[in-house]
């Protein structure tokens, strides 16, 4: 695009704090934006081919509240986007993320992470130091297992649907605000579904679609019972 657009853009910016180009081919953070580094709360440069974010300019956004970069080319996040204490959601949908910084933890004020659609192995252990995190979506990776440390995780929501996961730490029993639990379309086998997911947490909304067993043998499993009832009450809440 013409650098009088762009500047038309960043003027904009100035103004209303959104910085929003979307869908221009655009192969890299344009720098026009460290004129903006205090005015901006949002920045959207979604469906471009982004291949990496400049280290020296993407932490000095203090204000940034959203950050959006769905569907480019990242293939790494350098550690000094952790210096974005005020960043509440970041959507980093359709990358080529194989992990997150080990610095990740210091987002302390982050609430939605969504990484669906990159190529993640692990459940990054980085989250759970993110004590407002409420929301995480990490469909389409390619996890296999959830670890013990899920305990710590604070979410609320948690969306691990079309991954490889075969294996799942009984401790997720014990996430204390975990309700919503998808793990549909994964590798799972009905006898590595810890029981205690129905009998034992907070869990309301467990989907399980399109693995290894019958969605009515489910019904069979002792607990059952207490998860529907858990269920059923939070349906009435949102009725």
């Amino acid at each position: 695009m013409g650098n009088s657009a762009l500047r038309a853009h960043v003027e904009t910016a100035q103004k209303t704090g959104v910085f929003q180009l979307k869908d221009r081919g655009l192969t890299e953070f344009p720098s026009e934006l460290q004129k903006l580094t205090s005015n901006l709360r949002t920045i959207d440069l979604s469906n471009n081919k982004i291949e990496s974010l400049p280290p020296l300019l993407i932490g000095k956004f203090t204000l940034l509240k959203s950050l959006s970069l769905n569907n480019n080319k990242l293939t790494v996040l350098p550690d000094e986007i952790c210096n974005l204490k005020k960043l509440e959601t970041l959507s980093l949908n359709n990358n080529h993320l194989r992990q997150l910084p080990s610095t990740f933890g210091q987002l302390s004020a982050l609430k939605t992470l969504s990484l669906s659609g990159n190529q993640l192995g692990v459940l990054p252990p980085q989250l759970c130091s993110l004590r407002h995190l409420d929301v995480v979506d990490l469909t389409k990776n390619q996890i296999r297992s959830i670890p013990d440390i899920v305990e710590e995780l604070q979410v609320i929501e948690l969306n691990l649907n079309q991954n490889q996961i075969s294996q799942i730490s009984v401790k997720i029993s014990c996430c204390p605000r975990l309700k919503i639990l998808r793990l549909e379309e994964n590798c799972l086998e009905l006898s590595m579904l810890p029981q205690s997911i129905l009998s034992d947490s907070q869990i309301c909304l467990l989907a399980v679609e399109g693995n290894l067993f019958e969605i009515k043998k489910l019904r069979e499993l002792e607990g059952y019972d207490k998860y529907m009832e858990r269920f059923t009450a939070t349906k009435k809440k949102f009725a």
